[in-house]
């Protein structure tokens, strides 16, 4: 299929990429699980080898030769005049192209846990920001899935996936349920749970022995609020980063890195 020059914004196919926010893509029409945008050749290719389904591409000029190397000749690519581009899109394309792809249908949280021994819950973070720098850590530091709660923000989104660099398409990751369905499913596959939060019964992070714990679930909580009384009831061990200089706690997102590396 050849690389379709656009010159004006009537044609359907570009309604995925038509000033639309991730919830209306989450909820896309005729879709059987929505659509997220893979925003850059990095995340595009990642995308790829996950195996997740390309609709079409939209890519400036200098890059749909790329494009067409990474989706071949039956997914359609579309480029045209950068400030046109933008006008459909609502921002620049920085990063050369943005593909439109179907969303991957959910796994089971149980099943997607049964071989993991390193883990990571998120309750409640509303940023796509902070869950994508958690997921990038997850990937580089090393948590072989993560489950997100049913408030979390979308991993999916595209600013998520853009601060990931792509690993919230290669770090396995899935929503869970309740607390108490989550506790239950911890305990099924043998995890311990530990719980990132200021209480005063909290764990030195340089105390706890992460390595003692043959399977492990690191609990994060929302910036500002933290973990709920839920989150916190249903660990087995509250664990807190010590601090300097009268600062209480890092940013979610950092905090995350620095748990990651020394519960590995």
């Amino acid at each position: 299929m050849p690389v379709t020059m656009i010159t004006e914004l009537s044609d359907p196919r570009l309604r995925d990429y038509s000033h639309q926010t991730d919830v209306a893509l989450r909820k896309a029409q005729s879709t059987e699980h929505g659509i997220y945008l893979a925003e850059s050749a990095l995340v595009l290719e990642r995308a790829l080898r996950a195996g997740h389904t390309p609709r079409s591409v939209l890519a400036l000029g200098g890059t749909a030769a790329e494009a067409q190397a990474l989706v071949g000749d039956e997914v359609p690519i579309f480029t045209g005049p950068d400030a046109l581009l933008a006008e459909l899109t609502g921002y620049v394309l920085h990063r050369g192209l943005i593909a439109a792809m179907n969303r991957p249908p959910l796994p089971d949280p149980a099943t997607l846990i049964a071989d993991a021994r390193r883990i990571v819950i998120v309750e409640n973070v509303a940023d796509p920001t902070n869950l994508g720098a958690i997921f990038r850590s997850a990937g580089s530091i090393g948590a072989d899935a993560v489950l997100v709660t049913p408030s979390c923000t979308d991993p999916f989104y595209r600013r998520a996936i853009r601060v990931s660099m792509g690993t919230v398409l290669q770090v396995p990751w899935t929503r869970t349920g309740d607390w108490a369905s989550t506790r239950a499913m911890m305990d099924a596959h043998g995890f311990h749970v530990a719980a990132l939060a200021l209480t005063p019964d909290a764990v030195s992070l340089r105390d706890f022995d992460g390595a003692a714990h043959e399977r492990l679930a690191l609990v994060l909580g929302a910036e500002g609020t933290g973990l709920t009384d839920a989150a916190i009831t249903a660990a087995d061990t509250v664990v807190q980063i010590p601090m300097k200089h009268g600062i209480d706690s890092l940013n979610v997102a950092a905090a995350s890195a620095v748990a990651m590396w020394a519960l590995g």
